[in-house]
């Protein structure tokens, strides 16, 4: 069973709040020069390409309104993609289809739309309406993420996704990110989905919860959630300790998918991660952001990082 740690014991445990993680940790260890590379998907994509880590295969981009008009055209013969927002943020924007029927779209909750509704939503990614500082964007359409069969037994609908916060290129702490029918298939904990934390040394679960509260089992899958253990852990810590080197940002939020053929893949990357990963590790970040602190010489190798890491107590 899943340990409980009551709210007052989180605090005592270090938790971090934004004042502090806003001024002493992204403030001073991310340069703002470096935000354009995780703030923009397609620029992220490009530069992991760079680096050797695996991606979502891009099919194509739309950032003219002029070329919403053959958008049938372009996606003939696909028949499961995504579509994102470039510039967009907390899961805001995306439109997942799983298939066709007929001239129809099948979205992941099972609903069928038509290309017009397609079309209304590409314009309104445009427009800047899922972007930050509702600024124009552009449309990315990207390949349909298969689930790890393991893992997505324990999600809803959607595609479970693994956050590693990576400070000064070291792994610190780590969730699994799993969509409800509250969150309509979308693994965001702020709309709704379970949040477990994940042990850094043994890839188990240590804690999980739904909307700041303690569960057990998955709202909609019904299964243990204290069963969960990643298969492949280290190799998931160091692609995400590798994009350190490809940002060089010391304060990043790596979010990691497990394909069923392609292993894992960079979903994206965040300058200014939230902070409810402490609430479904029930542990606060401060204590392990210090201990980073106190090395003198960061590591030029991402595998060596990780392994400093899985040999301390501290966590």
């Amino acid at each position: 069973m899943l340990p409980f740690i009551s709210l007052k014991s989180l605090k005592e445990n270090g938790i971090l709040g934004m004042n502090a993680r806003n001024v002493e940790f992204i403030g001073k260890y991310n340069k703002r020069s470096l935000y354009p590379l995780v703030d923009n998907k397609l620029k992220t994509k490009r530069l992991a390409q760079e680096a050797g880590i695996s991606t979502p295969n891009l099919f194509f981009t739309i950032s003219r309104q002029h070329d919403v008009a053959i958008l049938q055209e372009k996606i003939e013969g696909l028949n499961a993609f995504v579509i994102k927002p470039s510039r967009g943020s907390g899961g805001k924007g995306i439109l997942v289809i799983t298939s066709r029927i007929d001239d129809k779209f099948v979205k992941a909750n099972g609903d069928l739309i038509s290309v017009d509704v397609l079309k209304r939503h590409v314009t309104n990614i445009l427009a800047g309406l899922y972007s930050l500082g509702g600024n124009q964007d552009v449309a990315i359409f990207e390949d349909l993420i298969i689930a790890d069969t393991l893992l997505k037994s324990y999600s809803y609908q959607g595609v479970p996704d693994i956050r590693i916060i990576i400070f000064r290129g070291y792994p610190v702490m780590a969730m699994l990110r799993l969509s409800t029918q509250l969150s309509d298939g979308k693994a965001n904990l702020h709309q709704g989905a379970v949040g477990v934390g994940i042990n850094l040394k043994t890839a188990k679960a240590s804690y999980a919860v739904l909307k700041q509260s303690r569960v057990l089992v998955h709202p909609d899958t019904k299964n243990l959630l204290d069963q969960i253990e990643i298969a492949n852990w280290r190799e998931l810590l160091i692609l995400a300790s590798k994009c350190y080197d490809m940002t060089k940002l010391g304060y990043l939020g790596v979010d990691i998918v497990i394909d069923e053929k392609r292993g894992p893949m960079l979903l994206e990357l965040n300058a200014r991660p939230g902070l409810s990963i402490q609430v479904a590790n029930s542990k606060g970040l401060l204590p392990r952001l210090r201990e980073i602190e106190k090395i003198k010489k960061i590591d030029p190798v991402a595998e060596n990082r990780v392994d400093f890491v899985l040999q301390q107590e501290w966590f």
